[in-house]
């Protein structure tokens, strides 16, 4: 431990411990560090000379309090605990006590002054070195939370160099050498990375995950949960605890999509697992699916139909645009395509779907066959208007009619 010589040098700079003048200085000292359970002395500063300086009352400056704030700091950085700290100096002051010069003293109004100095050092000081402690503690969070986005920043982008990710990802429990699945969350209420539901979902989480780590992070508002490939019962059960979280409480009746994008290995894995969810996500919600999961593999068919959108923009106008001429337009007679091939083809269970009757589906689909030209009974007909209509959902089109006259620009 070093100590302050009288002129106010600072307690990091001076002597080393082992040059104290007096020998019950360094005993305290030793004593005190291993009662904190084996801090460094240093941290002490000139706390015991200042506690055996001669006088009635301690002076306590701006000077003084700026030394003890440094000791705490510096306490926080090595990653000395709070306790430990204050432990370190009430022992080191309990311990000095019998060593002061004052108490030697046969004079008891001597010695109750002594007292009052003791007292009053501990009070200042703790409260310094907890100010400084709590500082340099927040400095710490804030660099950690800065390098955790910048990792995740990273990691999603997939525009870093994937060694670099290897290694900054172990401090997040992450092994990017494996295959990895991006679940993103998305509510009409953006997510927030300091609000408490990221806590709550790492907790609903913890049970089926057992002994496998997940990241949880937000990423422009949306919930994003990096989840090692899984074996299909532990991933439908945190798939289901996820969404049990996110439709409780306040929460309860807000619309929450929730996308899985494929696993894929490595570090650039999870950066096009992130992607595909966000596409699918996309379409999810054009196609106003009612999964509870939507899950990125799912919507392949759409993937596939939007790589050549000029394509695809073409199929919809000359099959689709003609049933814009029927009572009401192309909107009702699209739900009844999608209604029909979405039960293979019954139209009573169509009818069902649309709470309609079966006159009423069987007049609509005669109806699109004379508009269009083409025959749901021939299977060449019935997979052109399939292709189409699924095209004109992943579009929205018919409510965004601009969809095909900017596809040919």
């Amino acid at each position: 431990m070093s100590r302050q010589p009288r002129g106010g040098r600072s307690p990091t700079s001076g002597p080393s411990i082992a040059q104290f003048r007096q020998d019950w200085d360094l005993e305290v000292a030793r004593a005190a560090a291993a009662d904190a359970g084996g801090v460094d002395p240093e941290l002490l500063g000139d706390f015991l000379d200042r506690l055996a300086a001669p006088g009635l009352e301690h002076h306590w400056d701006r000077h003084t309090n700026a030394t003890f704030v440094a000791l705490g700091a510096r306490a926080a950085e090595q990653g000395v605990v709070l306790r430990a700290l204050v432990d370190l100096y009430l022992s080191a002051a309990w311990r000095a006590w019998t060593q002061l010069p004052a108490v030697a003293s046969e004079d008891a109004a001597t010695v109750r002054a002594a007292g009052h100095r003791v007292l009053r050092a501990c009070d200042d000081v703790v409260a310094a070195l907890a100010e400084g402690y709590a500082s340099a503690r927040r400095a710490v969070v804030r660099r950690e939370e800065a390098l955790r986005r910048e990792f995740v920043d990273d990691l999603l982008a997939g525009s870093s160099d994937p060694a670099s990710l290897l290694v900054r990802a172990q401090s997040y429990g992450l092994q990017l050498a494996g295959a990895h699945a991006v679940l993103l969350a998305r509510t009409a209420v953006p997510f927030q990375e300091a609000s408490p539901l990221l806590a709550e979902v790492s907790a609903a989480i913890a049970a089926p995950l057992g002994a496998f780590e997940a990241l949880i992070t937000t990423r422009d508002g949306e919930l994003v949960i990096v989840l090692p490939a899984l074996p299909a019962p532990i991933l439908d059960a945190t798939l289901a605890a996820t969404r049990r979280v996110l439709t409780s409480g306040d929460r309860r009746g807000l619309k929450v999509w929730l996308v899985l994008g494929r696993s894929h290995p490595g570090p650039s894995g999870v950066a096009r697992s992130f992607a595909e969810a966000r596409d699918a996500l996309v379409l999810a919600e054009r196609l106003q699916l009612s999964d509870s999961v939507v899950k990125a593999e799912d919507l392949l068919v759409y993937q596939v139909l939007l790589r050549d959108r000029a394509a695809l923009c073409d199929l919809i106008d000359t099959v689709l645009t003609p049933l814009r001429q029927a009572r009401g337009g192309a909107e009702p007679l699209l739900q009844t395509l999608e209604a029909y091939f979405g039960t293979g083809g019954n139209t009573t269970r169509a009818a069902g779907l649309l709470h309609l009757s079966v006159r009423a589906v069987t007049y609509r689909l005669d109806r699109i066959a004379a508009l269009t030209g083409l025959q749901l009974d021939n299977p060449s007909h019935r997979y052109t208007l399939h292709t189409a209509v699924l095209g004109a959902r992943a579009l929205g089109w018919p409510g965004n009619s601009k969809i095909l006259a900017e596809s040919r620009q």
